[in-house]
């Protein structure tokens, strides 16, 4: 039982890590077609249509003949997966709004607050526990106000270039130069609002979960929704018709990458994560996106890193593993609780 156990640990840690380097790969080749001319609203609605696409190709290879062990529907589900498409469809158009009007090494940095928010939102909806009187309980606290000004210090404050790639010249990828602070300021506040409605998504999808136990099932359905409810706001955001037509370019392989690597694979690992740990393990590796992001972004879209970076992802690295020590502290001494039970109830 405990090998099961350790191998299941295991192969979750793996496929979370997993997870975050396919959403920095995801941020980066979104910001490549962006940079053509793609529309983020026309990104969004197509990545949710091929993915849904996909996992309907999937569903019969993957419930050949255990369909009928499936849980059936009720209306608390329906609602919650309906409620979770739609703040799904809107964390991902201002997230890639943000990374529009600022980068994705930006997007790594703003979603280490995401276990900070997901932290707080499971203290309001009683999935953590909150004792004063418990020094774990205060590193968590001050882990996240920590993790909170960093990101903030990256938002409002560039600094000076530290590191740059000459070999690479920005000009060449034809994106328009984020040179104004205002776009800077505004694609991190952007992102700020949709790495909470991620906890927001996380708090709901753990409470979905407990209702219907099947992570392939609930993310179809999510991806299904999620493309009914962004239809509309995307053919607004984006009125110009020829928009719409994909280039056989970066901008299909974009589409092409989320529906098979992006959406389908993060949302179901993300689904399974939520089960098996809950949401606070969950946005826990979020922090583990700084590095692949900017180096990543350093490589391929020849973005410069600034000072103000730097010294805001390590304060922000800095309290997101103070709110880190203070949860293994907590589980630690749940563990240590069930321990002593059995010896107190033998004779």
């Amino acid at each position: 039982m405990e090998t099961n156990n350790s191998y299941k640990n295991g192969a979750l840690f793996t496929a979370m890590v997993a997870a975050e380097c396919t959403i920095v790969g995801e941020n980066i080749i979104f910001k490549l077609a962006t940079s053509k001319g793609m529309s983020y609203f026309v990104f969004v609605f197509y990545s949710y249509a091929a993915t849904t696409l996909v996992l309907l190709l999937l569903f019969p290879f993957i419930f050949r003949s255990n369909t009928a062990s499936l849980p059936l529907f009720k209306f608390p589900v329906i609602s919650r997966i309906c409620f979770l498409s739609l703040v799904g469809s809107f964390f991902r158009i201002l997230g890639y709004t943000g990374i529009a009007y600022s980068s994705p090494t930006l997007a790594s940095m703003i979603g280490n607050l995401t276990p900070g928010f997901t932290f707080i939102l499971a203290i309001i909806f009683r999935m953590e526990n909150l004792a004063l009187s418990s020094l774990s309980t205060w590193a968590k606290i001050i882990g996240t106000l920590v993790s909170v000004s960093g990101a903030m210090l990256v938002v409002l404050y560039k600094g000076p270039t530290i590191m740059s790639t000459a070999s690479i010249p920005a000009q060449s990828l034809h994106w328009t130069p984020q040179s104004t602070r205002s776009r800077w300021v505004i694609g991190g506040l952007l992102l700020l609002i949709s790495n909470l409605l991620i906890s927001v998504w996380y708090i709901i999808q753990t409470q979905t979960m407990k209702l219907y136990p099947a992570e392939f099932v609930v993310t179809l359905l999510y991806c299904l929704f999620a493309t009914i409810i962004s239809a509309p706001i995307c053919f607004v955001g984006e009125s110009n018709l020829s928009a719409w037509r994909l280039k056989p370019d970066i901008e299909l392989a974009s589409i092409v990458y989320s529906a098979f690597f992006g959406l389908s694979f993060i949302t179901v690992v993300h689904t399974f994560g939520l089960r098996m740990k809950g949401p606070v393990y969950t946005a826990i590796f979020k922090p583990l996106s700084i590095a692949i992001a900017a180096i990543t972004s350093f490589i391929f879209l020849s973005e410069a890193l600034h000072l103000g970076s730097v010294i805001g992802g390590v304060i922000t690295c800095v309290g997101f593993y103070t709110v880190l020590w203070g949860k293994a502290n907590d589980e630690a001494g749940k563990n240590k609780d069930s321990c002593k039970i059995p010896l107190l109830q033998s004779p």
